[in-house]
């Protein structure tokens, strides 16, 4: 995965990957792309600007990871927030997709504290954001081998809930995708990209995300 302007010339397709830092969201990448060399930050908050993955004139970009990051100042955080709006913002006409990682496990207590301070979470801010950029947006619900099977469907309708789309979840099977990265289980976010590969009539860019690795 590289970084800098060359791999941008050019482009015309760009999927963006976004998230809390420690979600897997870089593990996340190298499972749906198939590139085992993709840099996977071993703590949180490593990636620190957008890296590139670069196929015929698709961009896979790997967006730095937001909220608490170990060992890095409260301001550089802040600094990285607005460097995730600001790339939206500059290059929103060519990002086709914004695949959301949320940690299944942990996100509705993310949202109590939050809200608990009353406070937007910043996940919560910028799916709205997205929304109104007019990009589409799925969010991968990560990790849900983490959760008690019998709680899922809870789970996942206040995860529906918290980012204004009414329960049960399933009436939302185009944003909301359950996944666990760990095991290689991302079929559902792999059939929705190709869905919006094909609605933009670039079948021939499959090849870059297949249905399974």
């Amino acid at each position: 995965m590289t970084k800098g302007k060359d791999l941008e010339e050019g482009a015309k397709i760009e999927i963006i990957f976004v998230g809390r830092s420690n979600v897997g969201k870089s593990s996340f990448i190298r499972d749906i792309t198939g590139q085992k060399k993709v840099r996977v930050g071993k703590r949180p908050g490593v990636t620190l600007i957008p890296h590139h993955i670069r196929y015929s004139d698709m961009l896979i970009t790997d967006m730095p990871g937001f909220g608490f990051m170990s060992g890095v100042h409260e301001q550089k955080q802040s600094i990285v927030k607005d460097t995730i709006v600001e790339y939206i913002e500059d290059n929103f006409k060519r990002i086709k997709m914004a695949v959301m990682i949320v940690d299944g496990a942990t996100f509705l207590d993310i949202v109590e504290r939050w809200e608990g301070r009353n406070e937007i979470p910043i996940d919560i801010e910028l799916f709205d954001f997205l929304r109104e950029m007019d990009i589409d947006t799925v969010v991968a619900v990560n990790k849900i081998d983490k959760i008690n099977p019998d709680e899922l469907d809870d789970t996942l309708d206040g995860i529906a809930d918290c980012l204004g789309m009414m329960p049960p979840w399933r009436q939302w099977l185009d944003t909301i995708a359950p996944i666990t990265v760990k095991k290689g289980d991302t079929r559902s976010v792999r059939g929705l990209i190709r869905k919006k590969l094909h609605d933009l009539k670039r079948d021939d860019l499959f090849k870059y995300v297949p249905k399974s690795t």
